[in-house]
């Protein structure tokens, strides 16, 4: 009797979302099936081919659906236990205790970004993320490299504007003793003189394949000319920059610039507190100091600029301003940024490509940080199309903020769902969730819970948009084109 009043429940929530093929019933469905996972597992008749043909891909839709809110829907309730401490140095810690994993992860974030390079040596920090990888205290290179691999660690750096994030994966039972390792990186790195050059090479090989990959090109440059100097540094640095560094300076300005005030670490999986935070206790000992952001300077140029670039593809970028990641608004923009361009069925991939067949990809994407956030939009095309496929993009950008390009219902559905499977995926893996956190308390002041931003996500209203498309500034915008012909940019830009 039980079993037959599921296969009831679940059919009629099926029916609604076959008929009204609506976001809200499709919801509903996987809250269902999350709390009777274990019957729903026994009854796939519901998949067979009773169904009609045309049904098959909401049915697909639909379990899709139900497997990846299946960790919203039920377990966040025991996967959400988040805890902020701050160690005796000054730096902060965040470990979030995970329900049904058995590995951990660990992102330590640093002062020691692109923004910190000085001038005249402009790709330290790159410099550093490398070197970071070749030894310390008493390990070298190769010695460091077997002791992480005698733990199952894989590891990795990361340089970002701000930061340089150290991250690793490992079990949970051996998150301790990697992390003795991984501080030894941040307090004791080695920097030897005999592994500067060969770091230096690969850092100016970074810069060399930038010929070959016009995309990557366009988008150095134009963060360039969109945003303040020192966050519109690309991060390789410059050939003159990376020639002025050397293993004395690199140490020396590690030893004074790397303080533990502003550092973040983030802990996520299979672990227990205690141990952690006595560990690091006794692993930072001694450190103390702290180091604050580099303020932003000077005004940049933006506006509409052409590189010339003898290929047969055309590179168009365009970047306006948007919210920073501690306004409410951002919220609304990440909506935003999903209408346009939230998979084949967003505004620019159906407008741009699938109606007039002028380009080979379109996309458009929201980042906010602390102080700034920014839109990005990207199209990649050919010379015969490109002035057209750059006027389309910028009408589909222009025509979010009139009443005719207001946000259908369908489309802010679509939306939401796509913002929640975001989220379902990025606590799909440890990784993701300590990197996650460390990204949060930086930008935010504090962590979020999956359920915390899921609920962010469920309490937003189309109302809520599209009054903020109505209020919504653009700032100047900054457009940048590679190719061989320099086009048209639109009319006020």
């Amino acid at each position: 009797m039980m079993t037959t009043h599921l296969e009831r429940a679940m059919q009629r929530l099926i029916n609604k979302s076959l008929a009204k093929k609506s976001a809200k019933y499709i919801e509903k469905f996987i809250l269902f099936t999350a709390h009777n996972k274990h019957i729903i597992q026994q009854h796939h008749l519901l998949m067979r081919s009773k169904t009609p043909r045309t049904s098959a891909k909401i049915f697909f839709q639909i379990f899709a659906f139900e497997a990846r809110f299946e960790r919203v829907c039920y377990p966040l309730r025991v996967m959400n236990d988040i805890f902020v401490h701050q160690l005796s140095c000054g730096a902060a810690l965040i470990i979030e205790r995970m329900a049904g994993v058995g590995s951990g992860a660990v992102t330590i974030s640093i002062p020691g970004g692109s923004a910190f390079d000085p001038p005249t040596r402009m790709g330290r920090g790159t410099m550093w993320s490398e070197l970071l990888l070749r030894g310390a205290s008493a390990l070298d290179s190769r010695a460091q490299a077997d002791a992480f691999d005698r733990l199952g660690v894989s590891r990795s750096t990361d340089l970002g504007a701000y930061t340089l994030r150290i991250a690793a994966g490992m079990l949970g039972s051996n998150v301790v003793p990697a992390l003795a390792l991984m501080m030894d990186m941040v307090r004791c790195p080695r920097m030897d003189d005999e592994s500067i050059d060969p770091c230096r090479e690969l850092a100016i090989a970074a810069i060399d394949s930038l010929a070959d990959d016009p995309q990557e090109r366009a988008s150095h440059i134009i963060r360039e000319r969109h945003f303040q100097e020192p966050i519109n540094r690309s991060g390789l640095g410059t050939r003159d920059g990376l020639a002025a560094l050397t293993g004395e300076n690199l140490r020396s300005d590690w030893a004074n610039e790397v303080r533990p005030g502003t550092c973040i670490i983030g802990i996520a999986g299979a672990v227990e507190r205690q141990p952690i935070i006595d560990a690091l206790e006794s692993m930072t000992k001694g450190w103390s100091g702290r180091v604050e952001d580099p303020p932003c300077t000077g005004t940049p140029p933006r506006g509409y600029a052409h590189e010339n670039d003898p290929s047969n593809q055309v590179q168009i970028m365009l970047l306006h301003d948007a919210p920073p990641e501690p306004n409410p608004d951002s919220m609304l923009e990440k909506v935003v940024a999903n209408v346009l361009s939230g998979g084949m069925a967003g505004r620019l991939f159906t407008e741009v490509r699938e109606k007039r067949g002028l380009c080979y990809t379109v996309n458009a994407g929201y980042r906010g940080e602390k102080e700034f956030g920014c839109v990005s939009a990207y199209v990649g095309t050919t010379p015969e199309k490109a002035q057209e496929s750059l006027n389309v993009l910028f009408e589909q950008l222009a025509l979010l903020h009139t009443p005719q390009g207001a946000i259908t219902q369908q489309e802010f559905d679509r939306a939401i769902i796509g913002m929640k499977s975001s989220v379902v995926f990025s606590g799909e893996s440890t990784g993701a969730r300590s990197a996650s956190i460390v990204s949060d308390y930086r930008r935010l002041g504090k962590p979020r819970s999956l359920e915390e931003i899921t609920a962010q996500v469920s309490a937003l209203t189309l109302d809520q948009v599209n009054a903020y498309l109505a209020r919504r500034e653009m700032g100047r915008i900054t457009i940048q084109t590679l190719g061989p012909k320099e086009l048209s940019p639109p009319q006020g830009v």
